[in-house]
């Protein structure tokens, strides 16, 4: 991973996160598959790196409604 390959990534915001005042957080596809996540508000800040798996069973547990928001 290379600071280069996270300036360039293709960030959006998460359609989840739309309407809440700026508090956003933005998604992007990285190289191997992995999956950047960072805060809108603070794009030069620190950003978590997930695999594919790791965002897949993310996205499972969202659909099923296990996370309490």
């Amino acid at each position: 991973m290379t600071d280069k390959e996270l300036a360039t990534a293709a960030w959006r915001t998460a359609t989840a996160s739309s309407g809440n005042g700026g508090n956003c957080v933005e998604v992007a596809p990285l190289s191997g598959g992995r999956v950047g996540v960072r805060h809108s508000r603070h794009p030069d800040g620190p950003v978590l790196i997930y695999t594919q798996a790791e965002w897949d069973a993310f996205r499972d547990g969202m659909s099923k409604g296990e996370f309490d928001f």
